[in-house]
Order: C-alpha cells, then structure tokens, then sequence
C-alpha cells in the first residue's frame, strides 16, 4: 500500500479520428514524462476525438490500442487510463480502461451516454459503477458526462480518487470547472479531471480547464487553459484520513437504491 499517488495529467490536442496518429501523439508526450509516476491520465476517447462515427475507429479489445497501452505501463511501471471507443458482441461503447504495469485491465462503459451529440443514438451505456483498487489506492473512474450526475459518482464505497476523463467543450467549461470543484468537496475525495483542447472537425473548441482537487475542493493544480499540458501532482493519504475524522461528512449522507 501506497500512502501518496503519483499522477500525471495530460492535456493534449486530438487528432479527429485517426487512431494511429494519436497514439504517436501520445507516446511521446508519456516518453517525454521523466518523473516517476504511478497514473498516467489521458483524455476520453483519445484515439479518435468525441465522434459520432464509431464503425471508423472502433477497436476490440485485443486491438492495436490495448497492445500499446499494455506496452507503454509496462516500459513506464505506471497505470495509464483513458477512453476509447470499444465493439463487442456488435455494440459500440465508449468504454474507459485502466491499464496497469502487469497488464491487469479494467473497464468501464460510460454510463450516461451524451443525448445532446447522439450518443445515447450510437454507443451502448454501461449499467455498473467501477471502484478499483490500485496501490492500496480506491479509485472510481467516470467519463465526461457522467460528471452532471451526482449520485452516480456518491461516494458510498469509501474511495480516495474520483477520476474524469473528458472532451468537454469550451462552451460549457464553466460547468466543467464548478462539478469537479463539488464532486471533490461531497465525496470528501480527490477529483481530477482531465480534458482536450482544440479544435475538432465539428468545429467544436475545447479549452482543457484539466484540474486536480483535494478533499476540501481547493485547486493542486497550475495546468493552463487552452494548451498542450503534461502537469504532475501528488495525493496523500494523510490529507483524506485528516479531513474525514476531522470532519465527518460522509458519515450523515444519506442511504439510497439506485435503478439503472
């Protein structure tokens, strides 16, 4: 067991549904991290852009990308995770995985799918909620839209990090910026969010605003808005335990069933 979590969040630019560019992309920017880290976060859907065009992108499991990630958190020793767009059994899903250095993955299928763009239209939503142990580190991993609902991220398994990975639009980055700032102070858990910037081929502009949030919601980060940026930052188990006995929030949340 781990009492801090190295992570490294990285801004980047996408390049609009060419999976074999963003992956050269991105390989140089985790070659270019020197720093030892235990995480590695990239944005949603990295290998493509957010599109609507599933059949040009998709990947299966044993696909190009996985084999990649497998390859860079094994050279690296560190955890990568990230969104791409998945088929299986002749679905697609915007599916996020955790890759570690042994090769262990795990999945989750985003949840709340974004009926604005058509999502809902074209990926299948994930039913189950993810909460992994990493390094003795409890993680829960969501994506993008899943921030506008709180309840699916409550934090009712005691987890430490709350993660978000996203291609969230400038257009509504003020959103953006305030739900990571009060998923963190609710849950009495970091929350880090990472997002693109730049210009997609729908014309859709994206500012970044990535961030990390410790348990009283106070910025750790200094990543600046709309550039590239590779940012390091450290979580400490002491600032969870102090806080939490301190303060004792979680304790008088309410109980509830969720339905899918």
């Amino acid at each position: 067991m781990s009492t801090s979590l190295t992570v490294a969040l990285i801004q980047t630019q996408l390049s609009w549904e060419n999976p074999t560019e963003n992956r050269h992309l991105l390989n140089d920017k985790i070659n270019a991290i020197t720093t030892s880290v235990d995480l590695i976060v990239l944005p949603e859907m990295f290998t493509s852009g957010f599109t609507m065009n599933a059949s040009e992108v998709a990947e299966t499991m044993n696909g190009e990308t996985i084999a990649w990630l497998k390859t860079k958190a094994k050279e690296k020793q560190t955890a990568i995770v990230g969104s791409l767009v998945i088929t299986e059994n002749n679905n697609y899903y915007n599916r996020l995985v955790f890759i570690e250095p042994s090769g262990k993955i795990t999945q989750y299928d985003k949840r709340h799918t974004f009926t604005l763009a058509g999502e809902h239209k074209v990926y299948t939503a994930g039913t189950e909620k993810i909460v992994l142990d990493y390094k003795g580190w409890k993680i829960c991993p969501l994506i993008c839209y899943d921030l506008r609902f709180p309840v699916w991220a409550r934090n009712v398994e005691s987890y430490d990090l709350l993660l978000y990975v996203a291609n969230w639009p400038k257009v509504r980055v003020g959103a953006w910026d305030a739900l990571l700032k009060a998923r963190a102070i609710e849950n009495m858990a970091y929350c880090i969010g990472v997002n693109r910037v730049g210009l997609d081929d729908n014309n859709y502009e994206y500012s970044g605003h990535s961030g990390a949030y410790d348990v009283l919601g106070d910025r750790m980060d200094s990543i600046p808005y709309n550039k590239e940026a590779t940012e390091i930052v450290v979580l400490e188990k002491g600032h969870i335990k102090k806080y939490r006995e301190k303060l004792n929030f979680l304790n008088d949340k309410d109980n509830f069933n969720l339905e899918a």
